[in-house]
């Protein structure tokens, strides 16, 4: 996003492009010229507190509303920034929810299943990767997903996530299952 400032000297260099005159000819006169040139007082000089109130509203856009629901039912409401993983999310908010392979698709620790079959349907299809480990996955459901691969986008605004009752980790239980 551009600073007040930046869109001001946008804008000047638009006009004179275009061959306009922002300020008229006959000399100075405040009330012909365009709003953004009045006088000084009316002009945001705090580029901090500019930028504040931008960062904190573009945040709040940029992330979306997750509830994580836990294995004995109790929710977990977190904001996850566009184009993370709900495995990463739920790590950076204390959520139990292992990647035992942190993310590379190799263990279906992260399994989460999908509350809503419409949130399920406004997901990617799962890569065969996805579904080979998915295979593995302890209380698969049809709406099954591992968290590593769902990644937070506009759309997911509001989805519910389900923690199964217990993981597989093929690594801890002794059990490594053969690449194919």
């Amino acid at each position: 996003m551009l600073s007040r400032i930046s869109q001001l000297g946008v804008r000047i260099l638009n006009e004179a492009r275009s061959g306009q005159s922002c300020v008229p000819r006959s000399g100075y006169n405040k009330d012909r010229l365009p709003p953004y040139l009045n006088p000084v007082k009316n002009l945001l000089f705090s580029t901090a507190t500019a930028t504040e109130g931008q960062d904190k509203g573009s945040e709040e856009k940029d992330k979306i509303s997750v509830t994580f629901v836990n294995k004995d039912g109790t929710e977990k409401h977190i904001k996850v920034p566009i184009g993370m993983s709900m495995l990463e999310a739920a790590h950076e908010n204390d959520i139990e929810l292992e990647g035992a392979c942190e993310g590379s698709l190799a263990c279906s620790t992260c399994h989460v299943i999908v509350m809503d079959v419409g949130y399920y349907n406004k997901l990617e299809d799962p890569t065969d990767e996805e579904n080979d480990m998915l295979d593995l996955a302890f209380g698969l459901t049809e709406t099954s997903r591992l968290g590593c691969q769902v990644i937070a986008k506009p759309e997911l605004d509001g989805i519910r996530l389900a923690l199964p009752a217990a993981t597989r980790n093929f690594a801890v239980d002794g059990f490594v299952p053969k690449p194919h």
